[in-house]
This record gives structure tokens, sequence and C-alpha cells, in this order.
């Protein structure tokens, strides 16, 4: 791809995918601090949400291969970007950049791909389960413990809450292992193993392994000697469904696109909204800390503010060229309380 970007300080703040669901979520958080370039295959969709906020809206369609030009501020990519497309783009101009949609394996990837271009400018790497909002508490929660030793971070997801294509690109995971830490040493595991019942903001929710990006960083940026990471859902149908299915084999021998609207079915029915709850408990050699995290405007307007806090974060002057992740931001006070500010409640223990 010849796609060019521009470094300009004083230009638009670039948002991949922005007028999607996670997007148009972002556009509206973002807008009064920046002015905004949107890109994404059908500008048109985006044109209403252009003209409510004075911004421009162009196309960039990831899998057409016509050179996209612009001149920026920074970059945040809302899409997946399987090719590394927007990444090398913005990485090789020096352009501030924020990615909230990589699963691990294309993290893992991404942090290759970034140290072969040596970045000189902040490449955050924020695709920890809502766009490293869970990093961020999860790392305000070790200060002080000491000796970190394990992480265990629990989802609630809301059937009934608007999600994008992209929100449940995780199932098509789940026919995968995947690699964690457990006691200081890598241990292979199976998705949706380990289900054990949990309290999540007050509601009991049965809960199974999933693999996310947190448990690859957590072990290497806040010292966890184990990290885990696990869902489930609003509706006991969809959770039974999943364990089912899996039992079944579905997810790896119906692993191909030809299975694709079956996996998603079992979960990807957007309704109107919906509340996103999430519970981390942190151990550590001096006690143990618990936040249940609840948002009334759902997962999408909450990966939209770790979003957010991503943009502050690589755009902040003191800000350093290279390779991070959220949870090692140093204005961790700053980020609860913008969360705070944003209707996000946040109920420590």
């Amino acid at each position: 791809m010849n796609d060019n970007l521009e470094y300009q300080p004083s230009g638009q703040v670039l948002i991949v995918g922005g007028y999607g669901i996670v997007g148009t979520a972002l556009t509206r958080l973002a807008a009064p601090s920046w002015p905004l370039l949107l890109t994404g295959r059908n500008p048109q969709r985006g044109a209403q949400l252009a003209d409510e906020y004075n911004l421009e809206v162009r196309k960039w369609d990831l899998d057409d291969p016509t050179p996209f030009t612009a001149s920026v501020r920074a970059v945040i990519s809302t899409v997946n970007d399987p090719g590394d497309r927007v990444l090398r783009a913005a990485v090789s101009a020096g352009i501030p950049y924020v990615d909230i949609t990589r699963w691990t394996s294309r993290l893992t990837r991404a942090v290759a791909q970034t140290s072969l271009l040596s970045p000189t400018a902040p490449v955050l790497l924020s695709s920890a389960w809502m766009g490293g909002v869970v990093s961020i508490v999860a790392a305000s929660l070790a200060e002080d413990l000491g000796g970190l030793q394990q992480i265990d971070v629990a989802i609630r997801y809301d059937t009934n809450d608007r999600a994008g294509a992209d929100s449940v690109d995780f199932i098509d995971r789940l026919g995968q292992d995947f690699e964690i830490t457990e006691n200081g040493h890598p241990h292979v595991l199976s998705p949706l193993s380990d289900t054990r019942w949990i309290d999540i903001a007050g509601y009991r929710t049965k809960v199974a392994r999933l693999d996310t990006p947190e448990q690859l960083t957590f072990p290497m940026t806040l010292g966890a000697t184990s990290a885990a990471t696990r869902i489930g859902f609003s509706s006991n149908a969809s959770t039974t469904a999943l364990l089912v299915a899996k039992t079944m084999g579905l997810f790896r021998w119906g692993s191909g696109e030809r299975w694709r609207g079956l996996r998603r079915s079992l979960l990807y029915s957007p309704g109107t909204g919906g509340t996103a709850h999430i519970r981390i408990d942190v151990h550590g050699a001096h006690g143990s800390r618990t936040a249940h995290i609840s948002d009334p405007a759902g997962q999408a307007h909450l990966t939209a503010l770790g979003g957010l806090l991503g943009l502050q974060n690589v755009l902040d002057p003191k800000a350093q060229p290279g390779v991070g992740f959220p949870e090692s931001t140093t204005s961790l006070t700053e980020a609860l309380a913008e969360l705070k500010r944003h209707g996000v409640t946040i109920l420590n223990s």
C-alpha cells in the first residue's frame, strides 16, 4: 500500500471507522477537543454525524488498494486492521497512534511491526477490554499492593446492548487455545474453560475464560504472576448456547467462513442499549482490592472512553516515542477522573 499520511501538529485527529457504533461514540466525545477527520468504507453513512459536528468525512476502505492521503496530528483505529495498513501508515509518518481493536495475536504482531519501523512518536496499543479501561482501573488497584500476584477480570456482556460487528470478533477466537501466565509460567488454555460464578456489580454471572490482550501485558507491565479474564452474559441462554457450542466443537469444525453467520448468531443480536459491567480483583503481597466498573451508556461508550483516554495519552506533550499499553500511563488519577466525569461508576473495596 502507498498510503501517504503526513504529521501536522495543528491538523485533524483521524478516526478510522469514525462513524461506526464505537467510532460514533468516540467522535461525540472527541469533537469538543480536536478537529476530526472520519474515514470508512461508506462515507455517506457518516454524513449526518459530520454535519452535526461540522467535521470532515472521507473514504478509506482498508480492503481497497487505492492510496489514502491526509495530514493529521494523531490517528486512532476503531476497526480491524488485519494488514496493519493504518498502523504502518501512521508509524512510518511519525504520527501519534492509538489502536483499540486488536486481539492478542494481532497485538503481538503490531508490537513487532512497530519495532521494525522504529517509531518516532507514541504508539498506544490499547486493545485490552473496553479500549484499555480495564487496564487503567487494574493498574490503579495495583498501586501500593506490592509484589503483585494475581489480576482477575470478570466481564458481564449485556446482550441487549448496542454493538457493532467488530465487537463480537472474539467469538471467532473461541476455537483456538491461547497462552496465559499462571504462577509466573506460560500455560496454554482452552477458551470457555475454567467456568465459575462471580458477583459482578450485584449480578450473579457465570463466566469462563477468554483470550484478551491484558492477559499478555499485565505480567510484563504490572508484574502480575497470574492474569485471568473471564466473560459471562446477561442472558443465561447466551452463556449456555456458547458453552454447548464449544462442547460440540462448533468453534473448531465450524471455524471457516461458511459457518461464520452461525457462530455470530449465538451472540450478535444488537439491541437498543444496555449497561456495561466489569469486576476486577487484584491480589498482592500487601492485600487485595476489588473494583466494579459500570457504564449505563453501554460497552460502545465505555470502549470509546478508552479511545478518548488513549488520544489524550499520545497527544500529551510529555508522551514518549515507542510502544506503550494503557496500564502504563503515568496519569492514572486523571484517567479515572475522566471516566467518572463521563458517567462511569467505579466502586472500590
